[in-house]
């Protein structure tokens, strides 16, 4: 009996990245049935409902953004060039005291489309609003870790009503969305939260099952603020309350010593990488050479387009690989290969999803990726082309749970022209409220 497939993906330069096993087929097929890849080789005996040309192009698993904050997109090119102090007390936290949740929804949805179209299939995001952003990843059919940012600063009124809404998004949210949707606790720091606080949200989480993601240690007025407080860093203070383990994706963590270094590998803590960011508010660099040869799982994220300007994962893969090349001055240091890695299989490990990979059994999120332009050519190396040579904009074909969200850079899943209008007009409308 003859079986018929949803996708089959066709005349491809696959790159799997699954380990131990052949990373490429020069001209292969993957066939996609009930949001799973069933089949990866270079040919098949299969037949689908729909047929994907890949016209030589690099077919890859989607990419995967694992710290921003996705309605921040209507701060693109706001307030840039400042000290951050300034940049958050004077710009940022005023406008974000402004924002309606419809702002979120709107933001929300110009992330998701842009993210759509530059090969980011799954995003970790932490924002206020939440049910507005994950309204859109169940729209849009992308796929997202979301959480409630929690920001209590010792106050005891706060922390209940920030852990009750943090309790009540999971709740409301994890799993839904086709289980497209995974819910996590969001503490927003250990400076902007108390030691109390964030046992009570470890706590919670467990009792949920479900994730943490923090930021830690991304500045180093933060380390001295900590080492004044507790007289320790943030990761030794986190240490010794047991917050660390493998299912805390803690973004960040620039300002690490090698004893901090130690306990992040051995707690298996999921670090996000997010370089652009950290070079544009001269937060630091973190040391990403020396996490990875400590055995630690770090991965990719692009941060907010507040302090980013855009979610283009392929240009962060670039930026993370020279920066480390740069700061260590080793030009053997983070190759391709290992910066595709963080962008796939280590993001989709921090955030517990069967992706990052295209082999049998894997959730069907996969990109391919145009080599058919002048700045891929001519074409030697695919980790490296997509690494050092690829733009967002050279993403043709967005597959997410196996279904597709854009074909031949045709979106397919929202109004591509409604949604830059409205998010451009809430945009406006937000700035005219920040000026009264």
């Amino acid at each position: 009996m003859i079986t018929v497939a949803d996708i089959i993906i066709k005349n491809g330069h696959i790159l799997t990245m699954e380990a131990g096993k052949e990373h490429e087929f020069k001209n292969g097929v993957v066939v996609i049935d009930n949001g799973i890849i069933t089949e990866v080789g270079e040919k098949t005996q299969e037949v689908a409902d729909i047929t994907v040309d890949a016209h030589g192009g690099i077919v890859m698993p989607g990419l995967v953004n694992t710290h921003t904050h996705a309605a921040m997109t209507l701060f693109r090119g706001y307030a840039d060039d400042l000290p951050l102090s300034q940049w958050l007390q004077n710009h940022i936290w005023p406008a974000e005291a402004k924002l309606t949740k419809r702002d979120v929804y709107n933001g929300a949805l110009l992330a998701c489309l842009e993210m759509i179209k530059s090969g980011t299939t799954c995003f970790n995001d932490m924002y206020f609003h939440m049910d507005e952003t994950a309204k859109v990843v169940k729209e849009t059919g992308i796929r997202a870790a979301l959480s409630y940012g929690m920001i209590e600063l010792g106050n005891k009124d706060k922390a209940i009503a920030e852990l009750k809404e943090g309790s009540r998004f999971v709740r409301e949210w994890h799993g839904k969305a086709d289980g497209r949707i995974t819910a996590m606790y969001g503490p927003h720091a250990p400076n902007t939260c108390s030691k109390e606080f964030l046992l009570r949200v470890k706590d919670k989480a467990k009792e949920d099952g479900v994730k943490l993601h923090i930021h830690v240690l991304e500045t180093e007025a933060e380390l001295k603020e900590m080492k004044e407080k507790y007289g320790m860093c943030s990761i030794h203070m986190l240490d010794n309350i047991d917050f660390f383990d493998s299912n805390v994706v803690a973004a960040h963590c620039v300002w690490l010593s090698d004893g901090d270094i130690q306990i992040l590998a051995e707690r298996g803590v999921n670090i996000s990488h997010n370089p652009v960011s950290n070079m544009k508010l001269a937060s630091g660099i973190a040391p990403v050479t020396k996490l990875l040869q400590n055995g630690a799982n770090v991965c990719l994220g692009t941060d907010g387009c507040a302090s980013n300007n855009n979610l283009d994962m392929f240009e962060e893969m670039k930026v993370a690989a020279l920066l480390q090349k740069v700061s260590t001055m080793d030009p053997t240091a983070l190759p391709a290969k290992e910066v595709i890695k963080m962008a796939t299989v280590n993001g989709a490990r921090a955030l517990g999803i069967n992706a990052g990979m295209i082999r049998t059994g894997a959730l069907a999120d996969i990109i391919i990726v145009d080599k058919n332009k002048a700045h891929m050519r001519p074409f030697y190396d695919a980790a490296s082309h997509l690494v050092y040579s690829a733009k967002g904009h050279d993403v043709m074909t967005s597959i997410v749970n196996g279904k597709l969200l854009m074909e031949n850079y045709e979106v397919l899943c929202m109004d591509e022209v409604k949604v830059i209008e409205e998010a451009s007009v809430a945009a406006e409308d937000l700035m005219t409220r920040v000026s009264e």
